[in-house]
């Protein structure tokens, strides 16, 4: 099984690159995001590979770096989510911002994937919220799953709403929450994690 590439980028489309290592040209498919990260043609990349084997395939898919390609496989084990439809996820949120996103089970944030619909994203959500507390991705540090846990706290599930009903989106005022809760502890009351979320979001 090839689990990275290494050579030089020879062609490069909207959904893949085909990279030349030692005369062989490698195709591999990639998120948006991977492939705004790569170099131009005729330049030395790097991608790490998953490689999928089936009777009539074998394709290549690849990544910038370990977070992109963990969530990768972590998608892939939600029903109705295949390699394409996880490299449309990926290409819509970062992986940190995936992360995020699931947490605070903000299903909208994932409809902006082409082929999301509202149905499937709700069983994303679903399907890996808990999951996440254990995840390893160098992304987002553990630290900052810690309130994705303690969503029975009042305090921080109040803050988030009231963030929220001030206009900014679930996922990016339940990151604003989280860090506020890290700084202030998990006894501070909803209008100090309320006041210090909008100061994150100010940043």
């Amino acid at each position: 099984m090839i689990a990275k590439l290494a050579g030089i980028i020879d062609q490069v489309g909207a959904e893949e690159v085909v990279i030349d290592v030692g005369g062989v040209g490698y195709l591999a498919f990639c998120s948006a995001r991977t492939i705004g990260r790569l170099p131009p043609t005729g330049s030395t990349a790097q991608l790490l590979i998953e490689t999928h084997v089936r009777e009539d395939h074998i394709h290549l898919y690849g990544f910038a770096d370990a977070a992109e390609r963990d969530w990768f496989g972590r998608l892939m084990t939600v029903q109705g989510v295949g390699a394409r439809l996880a490299l449309a996820i990926l290409s819509a949120l970062a992986p940190e911002q995936l992360t995020l996103a699931i947490a605070a089970q903000d299903k909208v944030a994932l409809t902006r994937a082409e082929g999301v619909g509202a149905k499937l994203a709700a069983r994303i959500v679903n399907e890996l919220h808990d999951k996440i507390a254990s995840a390893t991705s160098a992304a987002i540090s553990t630290a900052a799953i810690v309130p994705v846990t303690e969503t029975d706290s009042r305090a921080t599930a109040d803050a988030v709403s009231a963030l929220v009903n001030l206009g900014y989106g679930r996922t990016e005022a339940f990151g604003a929450v989280a860090a506020a809760a890290r700084l202030l502890g998990s006894e501070a009351e909803p209008g100090a994690l309320i006041r210090a979320g909008l100061q994150e979001l100010a940043r």
